[in-house]
């Protein structure tokens, strides 16, 4: 295990003013999205999506790295450049979704545990030689005001992850861990905080005891927000002090970087907490505070642009500007420098 540089490579992950673009959706999701925005199911269409996605001009002025899924990993542009190396020239970074999915936990209903341990070994060494630097793992965490999550689910989650953490770096891969505690509910903010904070710990702890290395890997955390179906819905300063207040009660300061999900936020709400967390975790008495703090957005970067894109060749420019311009909007976020007038450029 080269430490060095592993702790090199999530440096640049986390390189200041620029996120990651997640595009590691599963076939399905895709699929899904597709299907609501009108655009044909079909592996061409997929891979005519993510080629869009890698070759937007100037990408990489904002993102440090793209997250891939294994058929996006496998696919090749028109030009018969494999994605991988497509991404490379672009002067992106080359991560890969290693999980396969989240499948019911037995013996406890509305839980789930995420599954792809085995083999994982074997898996990851494969995406190194296909020019993988980076890796994620998900586990979902289910939310209600009082008995979910269970003790089991948090454990569960928690131990996969470290082992997997453990075997990214025994690769080379710098691990993104991944605990979200889903939006899906009608609990409050106070409850989200609560379990993302039982969350980090857990993960934590186990990760300690998979002896991963802290300073070589990222945390890629929820915002501490209210279910969607909660009637009382928290400002962005509000968000920002929750969220950083759960950070510093459990993320160990040797984490160099965290960076958030979307977790279905829409764009322009995640931008706004995103500029609202830099804002509030501004060096204070002339102290950095301990990690860095960025994004890894799926949807509120995709979104905008796969509605214009909706299949259509002839769409394929303004759709690359409408991701360029969510880009810089949460780049613009990361400097405190977000706000409403970006959004009508």
């Amino acid at each position: 295990m080269n430490i060095p540089a592993l702790i090199a490579n999530s440096e640049s992950m986390i390189v200041h003013g620029k996120g990651l673009l997640a595009m590691d959706e599963s076939n399905a999701t895709c699929n899904r999205r597709f299907a609501d925005a009108g655009i044909a199911q079909s592996v061409e269409m997929r891979r005519a999506w993510r080629e869009l996605l890698l070759t937007a001009p100037g990408l990489s002025e904002c993102i440090s790295g793209v997250i891939l899924y294994d058929e996006t990993v496998r696919q090749e542009s028109t030009g018969g450049q494999p994605f991988a190396r497509l991404a490379r020239d672009a002067g992106l970074m080359v991560g890969i979704k290693v999980d396969t999915g989240a499948k019911n936990l037995a013996g406890r209903p509305g839980e789930k545990v995420t599954e792809g341990l085995d083999g994982l070994r074997e898996r990851l060494h494969a995406y190194v030689a296909m020019g993988a630097s980076f890796a994620k793992w998900r586990g979902v965490i289910a939310v209600d005001q009082t008995q979910l999550p269970t003790t089991a689910c948090i454990e569960a989650n928690a131990h996969a992850l470290a082992r997997y953490a453990a075997l990214c770096q025994e690769a080379g891969l710098v691990p993104i861990v991944e605990p979200e505690v889903l939006m899906d509910g009608t609990h409050t903010q106070a409850r989200c905080q609560e379990v993302t904070e039982a969350m980090l710990r857990s993960v934590f702890e186990q990760l300690a005891r998979q002896g991963a290395v802290l300073e070589a890997l990222i945390l890629k955390p929820n915002m501490v927000i209210a279910g969607l179906g909660c009637s009382a819905q928290n400002t962005a300063a509000e968000v920002a002090g929750a969220t950083l207040q759960c950070l510093r009660r459990a993320v160990p300061a040797a984490v160099p970087g965290v960076m958030f999900l979307s977790g279905g936020q829409s764009a322009e709400l995640a931008s706004s907490r995103l500029n609202a967390l830099h804002a509030a975790n501004a060096p204070a008495n002339g102290q950095r505070p301990p990690w860095t703090l960025s994004f890894s957005f799926a949807r509120a970067l995709q979104q905008p642009a796969l509605g214009l894109w909706s299949g259509q060749t002839a769409n394929r420019a303004a759709a690359q500007q409408a991701l360029l311009k969510r880009a810089r909007c949460n780049r613009a976020a990361l400097l405190g420098e977000y706000s409403a007038a970006l959004e009508a450029l």
